[in-house]
């Protein structure tokens, strides 16, 4: 558990424990997140005001994958990227992690700038549909 000044911290608003352990990058990513419904404490809906404790559960989707988080140690300031582990353990199994990074690798079909509507036919092929008939 974190001290600041002389009170020892039990608990911590949420929006401001994801920016301190560096899950977003601004306090108010943190607060956007929470209230488009991205972030779950113990598989309930979190606003930025609810409060974490130590050995609670936190579920956060960032970039289209869910990740998961276990509570160690609450704090309230950021720290350093090499302190994080102190306060927070990452539990999203592996293979979700590698399928999202396969995922996000895979090309995106474009069409060149200014090229116009696809026609049916390019539709069909970017869409990888070919009407056999």
């Amino acid at each position: 558990m974190a001290k600041t000044g002389k009170k020892e911290l039990t608990e911590v608003r949420i929006d401001k424990y994801l920016w301190a352990v560096r899950i977003v990058k601004t306090r108010h990513a943190a607060t956007a997140l929470c209230s488009r419904g991205g972030v779950t404490i113990e598989k309930e809906k979190a606003k930025a005001s609810r409060l974490v404790r130590v050995g609670m559960v936190i579920a956060v989707k960032v970039d289209g994958l869910r990740r998961t988080f276990e509570v160690i140690g609450v704090i309230e300031k950021r720290i350093g990227a090499k302190c994080v582990a102190q306060y927070c353990m990452e539990t999203t199994p592996q293979e979700d992690i590698d399928l999202h990074a396969a995922i996000k690798r895979m090309p995106v079909p474009r069409r060149p700038r200014g090229a116009g509507r696809p026609t049916k036919k390019e539709r069909r092929e970017l869409e990888g549909f070919v009407c056999t008939q």
